[in-house]
C-alpha cells in the first residue's frame, strides 16, 4: 500500500492506492469518515447505535407545532450517559428561551387572527417569522449545548419535527441521538 498526496489543496485527504488492483480508483478514507461522523448524515446508522430519544412538549400552549415548554423528566434510556442534573439544566435552558419568546408569538397570533380578513392573511406573517426566529434560537442553543457537553458524551441534541401520536398534526420535539463509536484501533 502506498500513500499519495496529489496537491496542497487535498493535503488533509489521504488517498490509498491498492497495488493488487491496477484498475481501481483511489479510495478517500478521511472524507468518508468525516461525512459519516456528521450528525444527520445521509448514511445508514450503525447497528450498535440505539434509537433516538424524543423529548416531547409538555406545555398547554402550542404555536405552529412549538410547545411552550418541554418535559424535564429524565428518560431512563439516558441513564449512564448523562447526569440527570445536566439533562434538567439543558431542558430548563430551552424552556427559558421558550418562556421569553412564545408569549410575544401568541400576542401576534391573536392580532393576526383578528385582522386576517382585512389583510387577506398577510397579518399572520409576523407570527410565522417570530416562530421561525424562536426555532432558530432553540437550534443555536442546542448546538451550543452539543459543543459544550453532549458531543463529548456521544450524544447529539436537535430540534426535529415529528407527527403527533394522537392526530395528524406535526409537533416539534427534541431528539437526542446517540453518536456511533468508531473503532479507531481496528486496522483497515
Amino acid at each position: 500500500m502506498s500513500v499519495l498526496l496529489p496537491n496542497m489543496a487535498d493535503f488533509d485527504t489521504i488517498y490509498e492506492l491498492e497495488e493488487e488492483e491496477e484498475e481501481s480508483e483511489p479510495v478517500v478514507r478521511s472524507q468518508e469518515l468525516e461525512r459519516s461522523q456528521e450528525p444527520g448524515a445521509g448514511g445508514a446508522r450503525p447497528r450498535d447505535a440505539p434509537d433516538p430519544v424524543a423529548v416531547r412538549g409538555a406545555g398547554h400552549i402550542t404555536v405552529f407545532g412549538l410547545s411552550n415548554r418541554f418535559d424535564t423528566e429524565f428518560p431512563s434510556v439516558l441513564t449512564g450517559k448523562v447526569a440527570p442534573e445536566e439533562f434538567k439544566t439543558s431542558i430548563s435552558r430551552v424552556n427559558a428561551c421558550l418562556k421569553k419568546n412564545l408569549p410575544v408569538n401568541v400576542k401576534w397570533l391573536l392580532c393576526g387572527c383578528l385582522c386576517c380578513c382585512c389583510t387577506l392573511g398577510c397579518s399572520l406573517w409576523p407570527v410565522i417569522c417570530l416562530n421561525k426566529r424562536t426555532r432558530r434560537s432553540i437550534q443555536k442553543l442546542l448546538e451550543w449545548e452539543n459543543n459544550r457537553l453532549y458531543h463529548k458524551l456521544g450524544l447529539h441534541w436537535k430540534l426535529s419535527k415529528r407527527k403527533c401520536e394522537t392526530s395528524n398534526m406535526m409537533e416539534y420535539v427534541i431528539l437526542i441521538e446517540f453518536l456511533p463509536k468508531y473503532p479507531i484501533f481496528r486496522p483497515d
